[in-house]
């Protein structure tokens, strides 16, 4: 299976990682660890060895434990990427990226996780109340120390990476990316090209929009924190399903099903190394690992870009 690499570093990652926030527990539905941990040992058997997690996935840090108790006794074998700087205060999350705060964290984090590194340390966004220029000192600390062997930052404007990047060097940058939201491609992705910042995206499936699952007329638990989404709801919830009505017939040309083809094409755009995968049961991450067995065609990804054009356009006409 292809492996990229991250940044400068000689970390090699599967182009898919498994995002581990739904089997935190927090705003999906049904979660139960039974489910998490056959979906984590589920991830490695289809091929992933890419695990992304962070302090404040679940409220006491279920997320990273589940992934020591799934996976701990293949540490070797993985890749296991967290971030540092939201914890919950009354189960409301606050940011706090204080240097203190920020080596606290990785240390209860390497605790959580049942190892002495992480191969990627992210600071998960930036503190209002923090220089980006502090946060990074510390981070910068943390690789040294061998703690952690790589940086990352997640959420970060174009003028934060270039600050941060000032103190500490970066080699990656996680933001939300899909096929309805490219704005990265405007800003952050050429400054990461530039730099030999690999861009691991969040959000490629839109929360389980563009897998294409959800009908027209689906009703949301109202535990599902979704519907605060424009994209879940009104005028904008039927016009993506119009969309995913456009990629249907090229996912059955592909054998393949819609997730399938919308990863496919999210590893594939200039500047995209990673794209995570969120999933809280097993057959959600096999189905998803199994993009990464073929290829869409240029003709393919073509046809896939004017509708995503036209999308976009159709979106310009209802704001005017």
């Amino acid at each position: 299976m292809e492996l990229r690499q991250i940044g400068r570093t000689e970390i090699l990652v599967t182009p898919l990682a498994m995002g581990c926030w739904p089997i935190a527990g927090v705003t999906s539905v049904g979660v139960t660890d039974e489910q998490s941990l056959a979906t984590l040992q589920a991830a490695v058997d289809g091929g992933l060895n890419f695990f992304d997690t962070a302090y404040c996935y679940g409220y006491d840090g279920e997320s990273e434990k589940l992934i020591r108790r799934a996976l701990g006794h293949r540490r070797d074998e993985l890749v296991i990427a967290t971030k540092g700087g939201i914890h919950y205060e009354n189960r409301v999350q606050v940011k706090d990226a204080r240097p203190a705060t920020l080596e606290r964290e990785c240390e209860e984090s390497l605790k959580r996780l049942g190892t002495d590194y992480v191969d990627l340390y992210y600071l998960h966004a930036p503190d209002p109340n923090t220089p980006v220029e502090e946060s990074a000192g510390a981070l910068k600390g943390l690789l040294q120390s061998g703690k952690v062997r790589s940086i990352g930052v997640s959420n970060f404007s174009l003028q934060q990476l270039i600050a941060f990047q000032a103190v500490c060097p970066l080699a990656a940058y996680q933001p939300h990316y899909n096929m309805l939201q490219r704005e990265i491609e405007e800003s952050q992705l050429p400054w990461c090209i530039e730099n030999h910042v690999s861009a691991i995206v969040y959000w490629p499936l839109m929360k389980g929009l563009l897998a294409g699952k959800l009908p027209r007329d689906y009703q949301f638990d109202p535990k599902d924190g979704r519907p605060k989404y424009p994209m879940f709801s009104g005028d904008e919830w039927n016009k993506n399903q119009d969309f995913l009505d456009r990629l249907r017939p090229i996912a059955e040309e592909c054998q393949s099903t819609v997730a399938q083809l919308v990863l496919n094409w999210t590893i594939q755009r200039p500047g995209i190394t990673v794209a995570l995968c969120g999933a809280k049961r097993p057959d959600q991450i096999r189905d998803n690992a199994a993009a990464l067995t073929w290829t869409l065609t240029a003709e393919q990804i073509s046809r896939i870009d004017q509708a995503i054009q036209d999308r976009g356009a159709a979106a310009s006409r209802a704001a005017v």
